[in-house]
């Protein structure tokens, strides 16, 4: 009887255990089912995040090109409006001189030329020289009579580089431009720390944004002003202390060949004088002879522009004082550096009477001869050192 009612007793107990049993069961089924879920949604997410990571790398690189290619279509563009600005003087070169001999009148084998276009000619002729007086201070009277002597600073850098100062600063910070290709300036405080054994440790660094073409470069008030590497005639305005660029502007019909055949680094040659700046360069269309443009440096506007008569044939350098061009000549094998053209703007100077001028003492090339107008002296590089000439002036012929 005992037994019975055991029995009855265990069977509803044994019963509820097993039911509680199967539910526990049930949950963890569940509950692993769910965890099996959020494992599955966390790789999904992982995986989604991977894709859109991927997406905006891949849209990066993908702007990148879009603007890299911009920059050279824009640098394309730019070349292109160069040169047809260049055509279309040479065009109206072309018009003038059409008109003149179509105003030439063909009278049994005599040339009659119509007195009126004659005294037109010779009116705006001398209004342009009243205007380029005007334009360029008329006062600047000297000319270079004689290179007294040189001095070797510091031989440091490659065969090809610039170093100057600024003349149209206060200051005496020496600035070295080594190479020709380039895109980092050495400022030093002043030549003695220029001198220095120990001078590179000195140096303040100046990076450009784009690397500069040549030795041709100028610091004038504060800028930089450099042809661009890998453009044909593009020139930027730096500013030194912000470290940016200001202003560029291209310079038609330069930048084909080299501005000097003994440097051919140099396409554009940037010069400073007592008028400001100036660029010097060489086209295939003068045969070779040497053109200098007159370039407001404020506005990077050209002002006028001269055929010279001077050749950059066997020629090395040349700088601009006082209005007036003297282009540097040498030997292919090196030797002595002679100025044997000299081309004044003005014409107040009568080339023919003005004998060859030698560089003294130095046997060797120079890649870049600056002129200093607030001190008077030329700041040179030859064959990786740094020199300045001490020039002797007088008054124009």
């Amino acid at each position: 009887m005992v037994v019975l009612q055991l029995r009855f007793l265990l069977v509803p107990f044994l019963t509820s255990i097993m039911g509680a049993a199967q539910y526990m069961m049930q949950d963890a089924a569940l509950m692993n089912y769910i965890d099996q879920r959020f494992l599955s949604l966390e790789k999904r997410l992982e995986k989604c995040n991977q894709d859109i990571l991927d997406y905006l790398e891949e849209f990066r690189d993908f702007s990148k090109m879009v603007l890299s290619r911009l920059a050279r279509l824009n640098s394309y563009k730019a070349e292109v409006k160069s040169e047809v600005e260049y055509l279309l003087t040479r065009i109206e070169r072309a018009q003038r001189d059409i008109d003149y001999f179509g105003s030439v009148t063909d009278s049994n084998t005599c040339i009659e030329v119509h007195e009126d276009l004659v005294k037109q000619q010779l009116f705006e002729e001398a209004e342009t020289k009243k205007k380029l007086k005007l334009m360029l201070n008329a006062s600047c009277d000297h000319m270079l009579a004689g290179i007294k002597s040189l001095k070797i600073f510091k031989k440091i850098g490659d065969k090809h580089g610039s170093w100057m100062k600024d003349p149209g600063k206060k200051h005496a910070k020496i600035y070295l431009l080594n190479g020709s290709v380039n895109s980092v300036i050495l400022e030093f405080a002043n030549i003695m720390t220029f001198m220095e054994s120990n001078h590179m440790l000195k140096a303040h660094k100046v990076t450009l944004p784009f690397p500069w073409q040549g030795t041709g470069h100028i610091i004038y008030q504060g800028f930089l002003f450099y042809h661009r590497y890998g453009s044909l005639n593009e020139i930027i305005k730096f500013n030194i202390q912000k470290r940016n660029i200001t202003d560029q502007m291209l310079l038609p019909g330069a930048g084909r060949i080299p501005a000097y055949q003994l440097s051919p680094p140099t396409k554009i040659d940037l010069a400073i004088d007592e008028q400001g700046l100036w660029a010097i360069h060489a086209e295939p269309e003068t045969e070779g002879n040497i053109v200098i443009t007159k370039i407001n440096h404020i506005t990077m506007a050209v002002e006028h522009t001269w055929d010279t008569s001077c050749n950059s044939k066997d020629a090395e350098a040349a700088f601009m004082a006082c209005n007036t061009l003297y282009v540097v000549y040498n030997f292919p094998s090196g030797g002595t550096s002679r100025i044997q053209c000299v081309y004044d703007v003005l014409d107040t100077v009568n080339t023919y009477e003005i004998p060859q001028l030698h560089f003294p003492k130095r046997h060797g090339s120079h890649s870049t001869i600056h002129y200093n107008p607030k001190e008077k002296q030329l700041f040179a590089w030859g064959d990786g050192s740094q020199i300045i000439y001490k020039v002797h002036t007088k008054q124009k012929i």
